[in-house]
């Protein structure tokens, strides 16, 4: 015991163990001061803020997970994260300015740009009654009375 006198230091505690998040809060509020955004920052700003950056970050790599799932992929490449984003109307909205680098765009046809029989199939399915009690009314002619 080289300098002290009393028994084992304790272990340092950060406050993203105390706050239980993965995100280093003590980065980001010495990121918040040396950024001056304000001439001061309160204690809970930092832990407030990792904890809503980490819930976004979250949130998307779900999303982009079960992308690439669908996919059949094991790895999240930017595409996944293109379509998890664009397809969530919240995340879109937030994000609606950012370009993914390699993300690609969305897969849209206009109906305008299909085969015309394709879209008279498609016009025909959905206007057509899928009752079958429909169909056998409207083919069974009238009698009149002779």
């Amino acid at each position: 015991m080289a300098g002290r006198k009393g028994g084992d230091r304790k272990k340092s505690v950060t406050r993203s163990v105390k706050a239980g998040l993965q995100f280093p809060v003590g980065r980001i509020g010495r990121f918040l001061k040396k950024g001056r955004y304000a001439q001061r920052v309160g204690s809970g700003a930092p832990v407030y803020l990792a904890a809503v950056l980490e819930y976004l970050a979250a949130e998307v790599l779900e999303l982009a997970g079960n992308a690439a799932k669908d996919n059949k992929k094991s790895r999240i490449v930017p595409r996944h994260l293109l379509l998890a984003i664009r397809n969530d109307q919240e995340l879109g909205k937030l994000l609606a300015g950012v370009t993914i680098a390699h993300g690609g765009v969305l897969p849209n046809i206009q109906s305008v740009l299909l085969p015309k029989k394709a879209a008279e199939k498609a016009e025909k399915a959905e206007k057509s009654p899928k009752s079958p009690k429909k169909k056998t009314a409207a083919k069974t002619p009238k009698k009149t009375a002779e």
